[in-house]
């Protein structure tokens, strides 16, 4: 067995008896790996961040696994069926929305994960920088294959933000909401940005790519003087750090719930847990879209995922895209 193998089969067995002793001359009997190959392997687990206790007689005890995304602890409490079961973990990358197209163009099968510590060249919407610093935050994409017409694409965005929204709920208990389409909030803060692409034919979509960054621990002093009043982070929010593995495995685990209610119902029950956790419908709003600005107040989303916003005149206008800005509550 390969030494990467071996390290593995030494994790697990610590993992397996988490916060018991054991020794090593116990592991070297049960793995058949001698004493040194385990004494180098824990060494090389130290320096991913597993905090591994040694005691003279006693032998090693894992105390705590470090809070990132590596693909063996992401799978060690996943919940989901398929989606994230093949994962990408990267160091840094320039782009996870960007490997997992290549992947996808290259077969990636569906539900497949990229995600990285640090990203230095994440977007946003209209090609805007979203900040992705290392150890901070959660930054990955999904490939998805949905069967629907092209003109139902939009759809997969709007899910996605309920999905993200209910695992933080989950996990923290903060009031997360949605500005629509797809922006997560909380208060009027934004924690969470979600950038959908497409690659399709005419009539047939070949993938969709999902790219979600949710602001985890960021520090205030960590955000642009120019985005600082208008982001926040879960840290931030709770006065307090978040465990980044499990809200990342509540994630996937709503994003799967979600996606298959979705193929199997159609958008009807999206729409309504959208329309249930979001902060647009019944506010004034601003729209850019890339012909014009338009006031209004949002009034609905009607069944493809377009916002129905009444103007002054009280003409009802339909806007499958554009940015939204919540005008102030009196």
């Amino acid at each position: 067995m390969g030494n990467e193998g071996s390290k593995q089969q030494v994790l697990e067995f610590l993992r397996n008896h988490q916060g018991e002793y054991v020794s090593g001359e116990e592991m070297s009997r049960i793995l058949d790996i001698s004493r040194t190959a385990i004494w180098k392997h824990i060494q090389a687990l130290r320096l991913e961040g597993y905090e591994i206790e040694a005691q003279t007689r006693r032998g090693y005890r894992l105390v705590s696994i470090p809070d990132c995304f590596y693909p063996d602890e992401v799978a060690s409490g996943l919940k989901t069926s398929w989606l994230g079961r093949t994962l990408y973990y990267y160091d840094e990358v320039g782009s996870t929305n960007q490997i997992a197209k290549e992947l996808a163009d290259d077969g990636a099968q569906e539900g497949t994960v990229v995600i990285t510590e640090c990203q230095t060249g994440g977007r946003g919407r209209r090609g805007r920088t979203w900040l992705s610093p290392k150890g901070k935050g959660i930054w990955f994409s999904v490939i998805f294959r949905p069967r629907i017409a092209t003109a139902q694409a939009p759809q997969i965005t709007l899910m996605a933000a309920v999905a993200v929204t209910a695992a933080i709920r989950d996990e923290t208990g903060l009031p997360a909401g949605i500005k629509w389409p797809n922006d997560i909030l909380i208060g009027n803060r934004k924690v969470c940005g979600i950038l959908t692409e497409i690659k399709a034919e005419i009539e047939a979509i070949n993938y969709v790519v999902v790219g979600i960054g949710l602001n985890v621990n960021l520090e205030e002093t960590e955000f642009s003087p120019e985005v600082r009043p208008i982001a926040t982070s879960l840290l931030l929010e709770l006065n307090r750090p978040v465990k980044r593995l499990p809200l990342f495995q509540r994630i996937l685990y709503r994003l799967e719930q979600g996606y298959e209610l979705w193929q199997e119902e159609g958008f009807a029950p999206i729409q309504k847990a959208w329309k249930e956790a979001n902060v647009t419908l019944g506010r004034e709003v601003q729209i850019n879209s890339w012909r014009e600005v338009f006031k209004g107040v949002a009034l609905d989303i009607d069944a493809e995922g377009a916002l129905l916003v009444k103007g002054e005149g009280n003409d009802i206008r339909r806007f499958s895209s554009g940015e939204v800005s919540l005008r102030p509550i009196n």
